[in-house]
């Protein structure tokens, strides 16, 4: 409803922006033309009242990506951007200034400054994980559409509180599994779900080995950069550089390794061409080397594989595996399978399969993106392709494969309830403490 009155206000400035132009003094006809293109949506070009806008908090690398494909659509304005390094807000306000042609971007380090903004109706979310469930339940509560980077959450318990929060306000969200946007990708699970492959039998999802770092002296906290807001729910750690930015997702405290930042990609997709979109498996076993020592302490190999009641097994694999290749998925059943990866390769076990790709390759070609996806539930309130319980649900697997390897013990799970089965240990590591004073 906010959404409609601001464009309700919009409409009646375009009114009398239109009466405006009529004015002699705007100058040359050409000039009041263009006002009167940009204005009234003539010569191709969007009216101001048709477009979405946006604040974008978080401007590391996946933020800026992110920044840069929303910039391409004609529909939508970014208004500000935030984030806690000033190199980042300097970086991300100087490429939205320069697509739009203007020095109009609106820089600050808080979130809650954009949140509380009434001309924005939508929020890209591009934080270190342990930020991303807080801000996206504010932003709901805000009244914000979101655009939120994977993994939805930190936890499984907060995971479950951003899934009920975007029920509870019809919240517009799309987590930022883009794989599933992707031709190559959604090719498989198709094919997965079509029965070409007879009953499925095995969802391998393979990922790349966790790196390790040595152990990391202290140092000053750089200049322009507020280390303890970054921090924010996280306990605190004194600064050093490998901790922070890209590398967040190699410690505990802030990620979960390969298991979230892949797993959330390729789990997703296996739970999809599995249809267990809104559930998932009910065992969790294997193996996991992790660092002797050194700042990082999420696994470097391992091998999950979770059961679910029909005994269809996803196994998630680290790089050992001989030959496999490239990081992708793989989906295995009684008459074949179907293979796929991050270099768009698709391998099958017969000639039909390979022959279906080319009869509705179009279909995929034409795809919409996964950013446009987003934009277009937002204008329709329809439900996106990654929506917040899909999402919630594919990434538990992934938190509960953590739960099992740091136990280093078998898990039986409850998918319905979401609590390990007669397994205390297991069920308080379903949420984390937060550092004061923050709090879902």
């Amino acid at each position: 409803m906010k959404t409609l009155t601001r464009r309700s206000v919009l409409k009646s400035a375009t009114g009398l922006a239109v009466s405006t132009i009529a004015a002699p003094h705007l100058g040359s006809r050409e000039a009041g033309s263009a006002i009167l293109s940009s204005v009234l949506g003539i010569d191709g070009k969007i009216p101001p009242s048709e477009q979405l806008t946006m604040g974008a908090i978080g401007l590391g690398g996946q933020g800026m990506h992110n920044l840069r494909n929303f910039l391409t659509c004609d529909d939508l304005r970014i208004l500000a951007v935030c984030d806690v390094d000033t190199n980042h807000r300097i970086k991300a306000k100087e490429t939205v200034d320069s697509a739009y042609g203007n020095k109009d971007c609106v820089t600050c380090k808080d979130f809650r400054e954009i949140l509380i903004r009434d001309d924005v109706d939508t929020v890209l979310i591009a934080t270190p994980d342990h930020w991303h469930a807080i801000i996206s339940i504010e932003a709901a509560k805000a009244g914000k559409d979101i655009y939120c980077e994977k993994p939805i959450s930190l936890t499984i318990a907060e995971g479950r509180a951003v899934a009920d929060t975007m029920k509870r306000f019809g919240t517009i969200y799309q987590s930022g599994t883009q794989r599933r946007s992707n031709a190559c990708f959604r090719f498989g699970v198709d094919i997965a779900r079509s029965g070409m492959l007879g009953e499925l039998r095995t969802l391998h999802c393979y990922y790349h080995n966790g790196p390790t770092c040595p152990p990391q002296k202290p140092e000053p906290v750089p200049d322009g950069f507020d280390y303890d807001t970054w921090l924010g729910p996280a306990p605190f750690e004194p600064y050093t550089p490998k901790r922070c930015h890209g590398t967040f997702r190699w410690i505990y405290d802030y990620s979960g390794g390969q298991l979230t930042d892949l797993g959330a990609h390729f789990n997703d997709l296996a739970q999809w061409a599995h249809d267990s979109q809104y559930t998932g498996p009910i065992q969790y076993e294997g193996w996991a080397e992790f660092p002797k020592d050194g700042l990082f302490n999420t696994p470097v190999r391992f091998e999950v594989t979770a059961t679910y009641t029909d005994g269809v097994k996803m196994v998630c694999h680290d790089e050992t595996e001989p030959g496999r290749g490239p990081r992708g998925n793989k989906f295995v059943g009684t008459e074949g399978w179907v293979s796929v990866d991050d270099t768009g390769k698709i391998t099958a076990s017969h000639r039909a399969i390979m022959e279906k790709i080319r009869v509705v390759q179009r279909s995929y070609e034409y795809m919409t993106g996964h950013h446009r996806n987003f934009l277009d539930c937002v204008k329709t309130r329809s439900m996106p392709i990654s929506n917040a319980e899909v999402s919630h649900r594919s990434v538990t697997t992934c938190h509960a494969a953590n739960i099992c390897l740091r136990l280093g013990r078998k898990l039986r799970w409850d998918p319905k309830d979401e609590r390990f089965l007669n397994d205390d240990a297991a069920n308080r590591m379903l949420a984390r403490a937060m550092r004061s004073p923050w709090s879902l």
